[in-house]
């Protein structure tokens, strides 16, 4: 194993245009005195300050991520295997294919590997363009061919670079969807602050840094801030035009790089029809829009289900019509977490049993807590829920009503659109991160941008001190720049020392077990030679040798799935004959074993992966405890335990030709 040692913004901020007062609803800007506005002069001033701010918080956080990976690692020193070892699992397999484009002779043979590929799924061709998201290493391996950098730069260095580059665009669109929607640029530092002192919980691109998430939220992010910019009113027809421009790029890049992007597509066009529905967007008036309260809301619910009925029957029917089951097991998965049934569909429950895809554990918001994160954005949530509320409401009420506006008491509250496009966001986002573990890097980094607008929005801090009778508009402009300012500097007095200390503790990668079999496969096996293993270390196998693979971690293909179930009875209580026919039926003729898998204890028992196999064969778990009804004792012992006796049935198909304390390597004989 791997050891290491929106609508009208303050003048004095304001990121571009302005807007025009509107009569019956004079805002907080219009009222500020003089110590908080100026004229153009100080405008550009801010803005130039600002973008500058903003440059410098997304360069400082990719050098300090990039120098987090170095001084983890020792990259610079550790050899090349060694490297491509540090990039575990699907991480591997990712990378491989960016190191093929690199050594392919010309771009033409390249792309040709790449559309007829024989080499990742063994005795099968398949086009990987097509199968997985990787034209980023595509571009990125032309890109180094034709860049002159190639006598100062290696390969693996531009790779990574690019990736801790993107981190720096990410921090900035943070940092400028929070300024868009709170007026000042001093909330987008704080962002960026808080995505920083949060970093476990923000970002996992320093351990993990070929994951496709950590080419796709950069982009998402830019299409936030474009679209929060976009949703401002009176915006000039090139700015517009631009913006639109912004949107369609970015999210045609986020839909390129990340395999799940049709599920965040899915969460937008359900925020911005939320909106739609509820009179929160400009929009012409659509029969929906007219009638009483609960006309309007009946129609709104019977539209929100004839819309849900049409997508799930147009999906069944497009899913049937092109023989579609790549994402079957997700539905499976899902089902089986949201206690619709219990399963023993072997795929779902290898989801089910990994912490990644369980709920969000409860010490996560103890660390929020710890930098103010939670604490801010509960404050900021909850007063811009309440006065989503009463606009809802009140849009609901009145079909004349102006739109984004609603009664409170004596007040009227006012939801800019872009807070509500944002509002919906981070709710949508709490969700899923609460249910699932491993999207929580969505919410969090929008939890922090989400929290600096609140605390330095002039909207907030109105209706709260309107709520007190303490307002005044003077009182609001120290509010908003003392709050922010105050937890910037206990930040740094809390975090700064520990920051330090991090950057100057120095580790090393050490996997001297992997390293001694990958030598020992580019040493001793055949080019062509076909692996059989478990997913994660075969993608090691592909990209540190280059021979052919049984199955591999890029889960979303039921063939694969499949087949991967059929290479894991490897782990199962299967005879030595029926183990070799499965896998000699893919080709094998290597199979690696490994004893972190045969003789788990990491997961509890029945979420061991030889405890899944087991129940989807319908035999009895191993060790004490409780078995369902069912299940029976199998009719062998366990194969990869057996097979190390050395036994006759064993040996006359399997010859072990290589151990060491973490994996047996056996070769299988031919069939006669």
């Amino acid at each position: 194993m791997m050891s290491i040692r929106q609508r009208k913004g303050i003048k004095a901020t304001e990121l571009s245009e302005d807007r025009p007062a509107q009569d019956e609803n004079v805002k907080v800007e219009n009222k500020l005195p003089s110590g908080c506005t100026s004229g153009g002069v100080w405008r550009i001033l801010s803005f130039a300050v600002g973008g500058t701010v903003a440059l410098c918080s997304g360069l400082l956080t990719s050098v300090y991520l990039a120098t987090l990976h170095e001084n983890d690692l020792w990259f610079s020193n550790i050899k090349e295997v060694e490297r491509e070892i540090s990039f575990r699992t699907e991480c591997g397999l990712y990378y491989s294919y960016y190191k093929q484009m690199l050594q392919a002779p010309t771009l033409k043979q390249g792309l040709h590997g790449l559309i007829y590929d024989n080499k990742t799924e063994s005795m099968r061709t398949i086009n990987l363009l097509e199968r997985m998201n990787i034209y980023q290493e595509v571009f990125l391996s032309i890109l180094y061919k034709v860049l002159p950098i190639q006598k100062y730069l290696e390969p693996v260095y531009f790779y990574i670079y690019t990736l801790f580059g993107l981190q720096a665009i990410y921090v900035a669109a943070l940092y400028v969807t929070s300024w868009l929607l709170s007026g000042t640029w001093l909330s987008g530092l704080l962002a960026a602050f808080w995505y920083v002192t949060n970093r476990i919980d923000t970002t996992r691109v320093e351990f993990t840094i070929p994951l496709r998430e950590n080419w796709a939220l950069p982009f998402f992010a830019i299409q936030i801030a474009a679209i929060t910019y976009f949703l401002r009113p009176n915006l000039q027809p090139l700015s517009e035009r631009l913006t639109l421009l912004a949107i369609f790029v970015s999210t045609f890049l986020f839909s390129l790089t990340w395999q799940f992007n049709q599920f965040m597509m899915l969460m937008q066009a359900l925020v911005l029809f939320v909106l739609d529905s509820l009179d929160m967007l400009p929009a012409v008036k659509k029969n929906l829009k007219t009638g009483s309260f609960f006309h309007r809301l009946g129609k709104l619910l019977l539209h929100l289900f004839m819309v849900l009925c049409l997508t799930l029957f147009l999906n069944n029917i497009i899913k049937k019509i092109l023989n579609l089951k790549s994402d079957e097991h997700i539905f499976k998965f899902l089902k089986a977490k949201f206690g619709f049934g219990a399963t023993r569909d072997f795929d779902a429950n290898l989801y089910l049993c990994e912490e990644a895809f369980g709920l969000l554990p409860f010490n996560t918001f103890e660390r929020l807590s710890s930098t103010l994160l939670f604490y801010a954005y509960v404050f900021v949530l909850s007063v811009t829920v309440i006065a989503a509320i009463a606009v809802a409401f009140h849009n609901l009420s009145d079909s004349t009503n102006q739109q984004s506006t609603g009664k409170m008491g004596k007040w009227t509250v006012e939801l800019k659109p872009e807070t509500a496009y944002n509002l919906i966001h981070t709710i949508l986002f709490g969700f899923l991160a609460l249910s699932t573990m491993r999207m929580k890097y969505l919410w969090t980094s929008h939890m922090c941008v989400f929290a600096s607008f609140g605390l330095c929005s002039p909207e907030i801090w109105e209706l709260l001190l309107k709520l007190v009778h303490l307002y005044s508009p003077k009182r609001i402009c120290v509010i908003r720049y003392s709050v922010p300012i105050l937890i910037l500097l206990y930040l740094c007095y809390k975090f700064w020392p520990g920051m330090m200390d991090e950057l100057s503790e120095l580790r090393e990668f050490y996997d001297p077990d992997t390293v001694e079999l990958m030598n020992w496969i580019n040493s001793n096996t055949p080019r062509k030679a076909v692996f059989a293993g478990s997913m994660q270390l075969l993608a090691g196998v592909k990209l540190c040798t280059g021979r052919v693979l049984t199955n591999h971690p890029h889960y979303e293909d039921k063939s694969l799935r499949e087949r991967t179930r059929a290479v894991y009875q490897i782990y199962a209580k299967r005879s030595p004959e029926e183990v070799h026919a499965l896998l000699r039926s893919f080709g094998t003729d290597y199979v690696i074993l490994e004893d972190s898998i045969c003789y788990e204890r990491r997961h509890r028992r029945g979420c061991r992966l030889r405890d899944l196999l087991d129940v989807a064969n319908g035999h009895m778990m191993d060790g004490p405890g409780a078995n369902e009804p069912d299940l029976k004792p199998a009719g062998h012992p366990r194969f990869c335990e057996e097979i190390k006796r050395n036994l006759p049935p064993y040996t006359a198909h399997f010859t072990r030709v290589f151990q060491n304390k973490t994996f047996h390597v056996y070769k299988l004989t031919r069939n006669k």
